[in-house]
């Protein structure tokens, strides 16, 4: 009876955690950035090949196929290059994919196949901790890809306005939202086939954002549709403050971002604490 009355006290603290990491991850989630750290010190082509996809896709499309489109409007009137209008929400995309794939692919290897969180239990750390630190590295990682790629953007005059320095930022932003919503998804995702419905939500997310076209050439229903979608939001932003025509109602995009990530993380951290305290 009294070892029931010691794991029921042990599952109600460890649980507590959890609700305390919603607020504010403790300390302790900085121990799984650090061995994060030390794992990927000798798997650093992994990281760095992050950084290669948007690129492509920005001398491919935003310089290649610029070249014979010229010019795009955007919503204030402002006209710029076509490089200018794709670049931007190339970043975003890349914040994106750095928050959701690893918090998706890397997170359920380590949840499921390499049972890690099961020996980090055994440490002081508890499951709001797990959430807070995979979390954090997301965010590091999907930060790392997002200033790389701005830093490239200066020297070929994609970055047109000073209001660019507040895009890391909002890149940090974009990736702990979608990173705390891939930590909840992937809680409930059984085995590897379920990574079809990452790849069946983030391609049309990637594709209809307004990334590659603006908002105005969409059918109106579908304007609608697409305003209400988590990655607009960013590459709204994004776009505002790179092209220096940033609007107040971008505070309401970046409120969404806010939003959704607390809304996932919240979900993701009480997942975890089942699924490891089972």
């Amino acid at each position: 009876m009294s070892t029931l009355t010691t794991s029921a006290h042990a599952r109600r603290t460890l649980v507590g955690r959890t609700t305390v990491g919603f607020l504010l991850p403790s300390r302790r989630s900085l121990r799984l950035v650090e061995r994060s750290l030390m794992v990927y010190r000798h798997k650093w082509f992994i990281v760095v090949s992050g950084f290669f996809e948007p690129l492509f896709y920005l001398f491919s499309l935003g310089v290649g196929l610029g070249s014979l489109v010229g010019t795009v409007s955007l919503a204030d009137g402002q006209v710029v290059d076509y490089a200018n209008f794709v670049a931007p929400a190339l970043l975003a995309a890349s914040a994106m994919n750095g928050g959701v794939y690893e918090t998706t692919f890397n997170f359920f290897a380590k949840l499921k196949w390499d049972k890690t969180y099961e020996t980090v239990l055994s440490t002081p750390l508890g499951p709001a901790d797990v959430a807070g630190g995979e979390l954090i590295w997301a965010v590091v990682r999907g930060g790392a890809y997002s200033s790389a790629f701005l830093v490239l953007m200066i020297p070929l005059g994609l970055v047109t306005s000073w209001w660019a320095l507040l895009v890391p930022p909002v890149a940090v932003l974009t990736v702990a939202a979608f990173g705390a919503v891939g930590l909840s998804c992937t809680s409930f995702m059984r085995g590897w086939v379920d990574f079809e419905w990452v790849q069946l939500v983030l391609l049309p997310l990637f594709l209809f954002s307004t990334t590659f076209s603006p908002l105005s050439t969409y059918p109106t229903v579908l304007q609608w549709v697409v305003r209400l979608t988590p990655l607009y939001q960013s590459v709204t932003v994004v776009r505002g403050l790179c092209t220096g025509s940033p609007t107040w109602t971008m505070l309401l995009n970046l409120a969404y971002l806010v939003v959704m990530g607390a809304i996932g993380f919240r979900i993701a951290a009480r997942r975890i604490a089942r699924l490891l305290l089972r």
